[in-house]
């Protein structure tokens, strides 16, 4: 039984790395896929937890021996989501999350069938400003940047299939696990685990 692939996508201050923290660890089931990065780790950030942080010219270089599954250009900085790891712990049925943005996710769709998009929104765009300025990590006209570029990637909304709003975090912890847990519980996924026990059962 090859494992799901869920994408999940937000722009800035949405709540999206606070979610699939909960995510993670209410769910062992689910493994995310570290992205690889050239930005600078933020405070508090991890190299090989939150991202696998290289230089331009390693990105690039593993570009093009195609060791990516998908790869961005977002606010002048690269991401990539590795191939090999993602198809390795699939073929084990994990479950993988990829936390990508729309243009990873678009990427991917076309060449993984059956992935689940999950796009994060928040209530309001005030409510996405007094999140981003709570930061304290940005300049006025950075966040007013981010704002407007998080207009446009809420513009591809409908590309998804789930859609949570983050206006109560623990509401939209119980949303977030309910659709992965309703994606395992789908026919054709519970036919290849449980054959034998179904088979026997009709």
């Amino acid at each position: 039984m090859t494992g799901n692939l869920f994408i999940i996508s937000a722009p800035s201050g949405a709540g999206k790395t606070s979610l699939v923290r909960a995510l993670l660890e209410a769910d062992r089931n689910v493994h995310l896929s570290v992205s690889f990065t050239t930005r600078m780790p933020r405070p508090g950030e991890v190299d090989g937890r939150d991202y696998c942080f290289v230089s331009r010219e390693v990105f690039e270089e593993m570009e093009r021996h195609g060791e990516f599954l998908e790869s961005a250009h977002v606010h002048g900085n690269y991401y990539g989501t590795s191939r090999k790891w993602i198809e390795a712990e699939r073929r084990k049925g994990c479950d993988i999350l990829l936390e990508i943005d729309w243009q990873g996710a678009v990427q991917v769709r076309k060449l993984v069938s059956g992935t689940v998009g999950i796009f994060i929104l928040p209530p309001s765009i005030d409510a996405l400003k007094t999140r981003l300025t709570g930061r304290g990590q940005d300049s006025i006209e950075v966040i007013e940047r981010r704002i407007a570029a998080a207009r446009e990637e809420m513009g591809h909304v409908k590309e998804f299939d789930y859609v949570i709003i983050n206006d109560d975090m623990e509401e939209a912890k119980r949303d977030l696990v309910s659709v992965i847990r309703a994606e395992r519980l789908k026919l054709a996924g519970q036919l290849a685990r449980h054959h034998e026990l179904i088979q026997a059962l009709i």
